[in-house]
Order: structure tokens, then C-alpha cells, then sequence
């Protein structure tokens, strides 16, 4: 399964997110819930080996995303490449939650 990588704009990544994001904020609100804060986990080495199953799961942690998040605001020279697996842990359980 080789290919030549795929090369994403960042700009249109951003557009697509905030018209994804303004949606869900045209429906829920300036705020949403999260009802689960627990989630299952592939670790990033098993994650794109699609030719072997998963040898392990581990479990994350909305709430700690988040506060990783905050403390990214918080401190905006602190940004790691990092942050963007922790925002893809909270956006998708957005994603998950919303039904709309």
C-alpha cells in the first residue's frame, strides 16, 4: 500500500474546520457537553499499520485533552505537534456526540 503522501492545504483544512464548527455552534449552542470522558486509544505506531491489527489499546482522557488544550492557550509558545492529537481527541468526540 504505497503511495505518494497525501498533501493536505493547510488553509483549506482550517476553512473546512470552522464551517464544521460553525454548524455544530448554529445547533448546540457556544458550548457543548460531552457525556463520556473515558475513550479507547490506539497507540500512534498501531494506528496506521493497517496490515496488523492493533496490539494494544490504551485509554485517554477527554478532560485531560482539554486541560492540555487550555494549557496551550494558556501559553501559546508552549505548542507542540502533540496538540493537534489532543484536539483530534476532542473534536471527535464532538463529532461522536452530535447528531445534528
Amino acid at each position: 500500500m504505497t503511495s505518494d503522501p497525501l498533501q493536505i492545504p493547510l488553509d483549506q483544512l482550517r476553512h473546512a474546520f470552522e464551517v464544521a464548527l460553525r454548524h455544530v455552534e448554529a445547533s448546540a449552542g457556544s458550548t457543548v457537553a460531552l457525556e463520556h470522558d473515558y475513550f479507547w486509544s490506539v497507540p500512534g505506531d498501531d494506528l496506521y499499520d493497517v496490515t496488523n491489527e492493533p496490539s494494544t489499546l490504551t485509554i485517554g482522557q477527554l478532560s485531560e485533552s482539554w486541560q492540555h488544550l487550555e494549557g496551550l492557550l494558556a501559553d501559546e509558545d508552549r505548542a507542540v505537534g502533540h496538540h493537534l492529537v489532543w484536539l483530534a481527541d476532542v473534536i471527535r468526540a464532538i463529532g461522536h456526540n452530535s447528531v445534528l
